[in-house]
Formats: structure tokens, C-alpha cells, sequence
């Protein structure tokens, strides 16, 4: 799941041709936290974080979710 999450925020930046330093300026989400998030560094993403990350790429958290990289058969148990 965190590999997801990390390929989908990569994929919506560059869709949108932002910067992690873009998104924290629109998020609010520390750089510390991106950068983890980006390296898969932690053992779960807090669900807050990822709607603040939204927030920042103005979707909701269901267009962020809206991606094959979240098909059942693509994640690892």
C-alpha cells in the first residue's frame, strides 16, 4: 500500500507539474513527511495526511484513489 501511495503522488505530480516543495506549500504536509512518504519509510500512511495531500493537488481523496495502483490484484497483502 505505501508503494501505491507513494507511485500515485509521483504520477499527480507530475500530471500537474508540481514540485514536493509545491505540494507542502499547498498542503501544509511537513517536506519531512513527503520525502518519507516518497521513500516508503513508514509502516502506514494516516489516511489525514493523505486528504491534506489531496488538499494540495485539489482532488478528493476518492480521485486519489481513483488509480490501478489500487486495484486488490496490484497490492501486496
Amino acid at each position: 500500500m505505501n508503494q501505491a501511495v507513494s507511485m500515485r503522488i509521483n504520477e499527480l505530480l507530475k500530471e500537474r507539474e508540481m514540485t514536493q516543495y509545491q505540494l507542502f506549500s499547498k498542503s501544509g504536509v511537513p517536506k519531512s513527511t513527503l520525502s518519507n512518504l516518497m521513500h516508503c519509510s513508514y509502516d502506514s500512511v494516516k489516511l489525514r495526511i493523505i486528504h491534506e495531500i489531496c488538499q494540495g493537488f485539489e482532488i478528493s481523496i476518492s480521485e486519489f484513489f481513483q488509480s490501478p495502483l489500487f486495484d486488490e490484484v496490484n497490492l501486496d497483502p
